[in-house]
């Protein structure tokens, strides 16, 4: 099959016409940069805000414009409000999400937008990459399975996707009806994750509204099902990401994950910032890499200090989840796409998971996603 190029991808966007019906969309510079993987192909058109809803059919005739070019696998095509095609900056990019119920809003703040059949969404979090995020988040959701509970998870770091690895989902997702697509599943958790829809040593290179809407569109165009709650795996750090799921989904919680030393807390401190500055509220912190035990003796070493993580939750007034050893038993089985929690439900590791969810879950109970403030930093 001969790989899709970008010049025939813009070729064929060139028959597209743009909203003032005499121009294409290429020529009014509508079109971001066109991203192709195993011959799927991605892009934005940048649109007015104000008439992002009126101009879906343009998104949709663009889109089946490129499907119909031979050898295109498939195609994922988003609106953004990133800037009016020839026109000084606007107003600041909001993706336009399917429709879905629950919407709430609150004065001067944009509205926040529920899943269909998903009662709760929480975000597990770090400032910082390297601190087992990752790890904590698929077996937190593996946790509150454990517990009783339906659970799905969203892979929502776009650059450098993990959860295919970390549940051993290969294969792409199934598309339905209405765009709507098939989640991935294993060990009884649904799945959704960018590290489905392109290969794993692609490399991401998206502007902050492809990557915005490609998220939006992963959590409300993906066919869920009834959950009791979505645990979503945010990138690290405080980007673009995380302030459009503070802004654009009403988040339940958010769990934030650290190790003991002070370096990892010092950026912990700002993910725990940011999302009090959205009034997010925090479910609490987990310790990861809280100390070692040696498989050999069984003696404990504090290789990155202890406690920091407890300490930090005493002092800022929010509650201390637990602490999760390093052991070779979550590395190995981690690597390997065998979570602890699945792989030895009654093990000492994944009592400690379970406990973990089963308080994150009590702290959720009584709580209500608040509307959406707006959002300003000093």
């Amino acid at each position: 099959m001969t790989d899709v190029t970008k010049e025939q991808v813009l070729s064929a966007l060139a028959k597209v016409r743009g909203p003032d019906l005499t121009n294409d969309i290429v020529s009014l510079k509508m079109v971001s940069d066109v991203f192709i993987s195993d011959n799927k192909v991605y892009f934005s058109i940048t649109v007015p805000a104000d008439q992002a809803e009126k101009l879906e059919p343009l998104r949709a005739a663009a889109e089946r414009s490129v499907r119909s070019l031979p050898g295109v696998k498939g195609a994922l095509v988003t609106l953004t409000a990133d800037r009016k095609a020839g026109a000084p900056a606007a107003s600041p990019p909001r993706p336009q999400p399917a429709r879905a119920p629950h919407a709430h809003a609150a004065p001067g703040g944009p509205a926040k937008t529920g899943v269909p059949g998903v009662s709760k969404i929480i975000a597990v979090a770090s400032g910082k990459g390297g601190v087992g995020k990752s790890t904590t988040a698929v077996n937190l959701a593996l946790g509150l399975k454990a517990n009783g509970l339906r659970v799905g998870i969203l892979d929502a770091d776009i650059y450098g996707p993990s959860i295919p690895r970390l549940l051993k989902i290969s294969g792409r997702p199934q598309q339905i009806e209405n765009r709507i697509i098939k989640p991935m599943e294993n060990y009884g958790l649904k799945a959704m994750s960018m590290g489905f829809l392109v290969d794993e040593e692609t490399a991401m290179i998206w502007r902050g509204p492809m990557v915005q809407s490609a998220l939006l569109q992963m959590l409300r165009e993906v066919a869920w099902g009834d959950l009791d709650v979505l645990v979503v795996d945010m990138p690290p750090g405080t980007g673009d990401v995380q302030l459009t799921m503070a802004q654009q989904v009403p988040l339940a919680g958010a769990v934030i994950v650290s190790t003991p030393q002070d370096l990892a807390l010092i950026d912990a401190r700002k993910a725990i910032t940011m999302f009090r500055k959205v009034e997010v509220p925090l479910l609490g912190i987990v310790e990861n890499m809280s100390y070692f035990l040696a498989p050999d003796t069984g003696a404990r070493y504090d290789i990155f200090g202890h406690g920091g993580a407890r300490d930090e939750a005493e002092r800022i007034g929010v509650p201390f989840l637990g602490e999760v050893p390093l052991t070779i038993e979550i590395r190995e089985k981690s690597d390997v796409g065998t979570p602890v929690v699945a792989a030895e439900p009654d093990g000492q590791a994944a009592g400690i998971y379970r406990d973990i969810a089963a308080k994150a879950w009590a702290e959720l109970q009584g709580r209500t996603a608040r509307p959406a403030p707006a959002i300003v930093f000093d």
